[in-house]
């Protein structure tokens, strides 16, 4: 073969190489880390505001990521806000949708329907440890789980019987508060010191011998160190039982926080007028954790402790961030960040989170990963329960027509109108429901036929009620409207209807 049979040979090779249809890269689906919190309150961030207490590596995620500022849970069915906030993340459905699904759950059926499930279909690796507090079994709604933790760590003595105390006592003159197991009711003094969130004879955290916030770090690195080798891509979901109470913490994290160092809030009382109409009085167990009326000293020790505990769950965050840095695997890796609601901590004289001021339904949320701005605050309403329909984008799962809430991604992005919600509900038992809209908060209390309104932008503590005002009469009755209007949409039980007829005569005398 010549030299120049050689060169047109080469040619036509070229030539056929070129027309043949070029093989796309196959992206890979990213990873997802959901780490969940337990009654992390919005402000008890540093990078947030928050100057007293130490949260270094959930700053980083804020400095990484883009923060939603003002994340909403809905509420909840019982005193046990965690479970209602857990259940609608899993299922995708709002709180009185959630609540009749999880009876299907009892009936050992939809497991297909569930978080877990959905990102197995499409071939990731489920992971989960930590908090559950839901009726579906963790293991039915994820492939691997490790270390499945209760709705709280245990009391002095065991919950149960605790609650049972309480029914015993219902109706009579006994105070609650004279049945409480050690860490409740205090402390009442200075020399209140039978309780000690550093002594492990009290169980809690403590429970199996090392703080449970640790068990789930390592939980969590040890799935990491096996996924790093495999191809498949992995949904964690690391739920801390941290900072719900009992507080406990090692003392080195306690010794961050002198009692003089720590503020009261700006909206502290030492009673909130309406706690028992709300149902928030002393027969309630989280309200039960602070001796009636609330004091300053005992309001601090709290915070102390309740900050104590949020800097030793943020250590143990920061190995799991180091963790999945040194796998390799962070490069194509989301971190979503957010807590099950808030918590009172002082404010308006409460203690838990049984209430639908910012404090108790507010939460943190972070997302870092690819294509996420850096740094970037986004203000606009949105539920915590976004994670999972955002997770599922992420996949490339097409949402179900079930799951009620929106994907960030395109809000996270800059397109404002894209996953945000016109206005906020929120409902308690039969005793609370809420609507927040256009910066204000409308809050009603059945049981005491009241209704609240608060100016957000101008009053971010909702210490003002500015209902009464006859400026305000036109804003309380649209806003008790399209409460009405959110409480068909959403299914919700309680009857509000002769309540705002009742407003509505009143307000127009006004």
């Amino acid at each position: 073969m010549n030299r120049f049979t050689i060169i047109i040979f080469s040619l036509v090779l070229t030539i056929l190489s070129c027309s043949q249809p070029q093989k796309k890269a196959v992206k890979k689906k990213p990873n997802v880390v959901f780490i969940f919190a337990d009654d992390l309150t919005y402000s008890a961030i540093h990078a947030l505001g928050n100057k007293e207490v130490q949260t270094p590596n959930l700053d980083r995620l804020v400095a990484k990521g883009t923060t939603f500022t003002h994340a909403y849970n809905m509420g909840g069915w019982n005193g046990a806000i965690c479970t209602a906030s857990r259940s609608m993340i899993i299922s995708g459905r709002s709180v009185w949708n959630a609540n009749q699904f999880r009876e299907r759950w009892q009936s050992n059926e939809d497991f297909d329907k569930t978080w877990g499930k959905l990102m197995e279909s499409q071939g990731y690796s489920t992971y989960m440890t930590g908090k559950w507090h839901i009726d579906a079994g963790a293991e039915k709604v994820f492939k691997n789980v490790t270390h499945i933790r209760p709705g709280m760590p245990g009391d002095a003595w065991n919950h149960d019987e605790m609650v049972q105390k309480f029914k015993d006592i219902k109706g009579t003159d006994i105070a609650p508060s004279s049945l409480m197991p050690v860490g409740y009711n205090r402390p009442k003094d200075k020399n209140d010191t039978i309780w000690s969130p550093t002594n492990t004879k009290f169980g809690g955290f403590w429970e199996g011998g090392k703080h449970w916030s640790e068990v789930l770090k390592d939980d969590a690195l040890s799935f990491i160190d096996q996924a790093k080798n495999q191809d498949t891509p992995f949904f964690m979901y690391l739920a801390f039982n941290a900072p719900h109470d009992p507080r406990q913490a090692p003392q080195e994290y306690i010794d961050k926080y002198p009692l003089e160092s720590i503020s009261l809030p700006k909206s502290w009382l030492p009673e909130y007028p309406h706690k028992d109409g709300m149902g928030n009085g002393p027969d309630l167990r989280d309200e039960a954790l602070a001796p009636f009326p609330r004091t300053e000293y005992a309001t601090k020790k709290h915070i102390q402790e309740y900050y104590a505990l949020i800097t030793h769950m943020d250590e143990q965050i920061g190995h799991i961030l180091k963790g999945l840095e040194a796998s390799g695997k962070m490069g194509n890796t989301y971190i979503i960040f957010t807590a099950d609601h808030g918590l009172a901590m002082g404010r308006h004289g409460l203690i838990g989170k049984q209430s639908l001021f910012d404090h108790s339904i507010r939460a943190p949320f972070m997302i870092v990963g690819p294509e996420i701005p850096k740094g970037k605050k986004v203000s606009e309403d949105i539920y915590l329960q976004d994670a999972m329909a955002t997770s599922l984008e992420l996949a490339g799962i097409e949402k179900p027509g079930y799951v009620e809430f929106n994907s960030l991604l395109t809000l996270a992005k800059g397109e404002v109108n894209k996953g945000s919600y016109e206005s906020i509900y929120g409902a308690y038992i039969d005793l609370q429901r809420m609507i927040r809209k256009d910066g204000y908060k409308l809050i009603v209390y059945p049981k005491l036929s009241k209704v609240l309104l608060f100016d957000i932008k101008n009053d971010p503590e909702e210490m003002v009620d500015i209902s009464s005002q006859p400026a305000f009469k036109e804003k309380v009755l649209s806003l008790f409207t399209e409460l009405l209007t959110l409480q068909k949409e959403k299914n919700d039980p309680l009857d509000l209807a002769p309540l705002y007829q009742q407003y509505s005569k009143s307000l127009s005398q006004l």
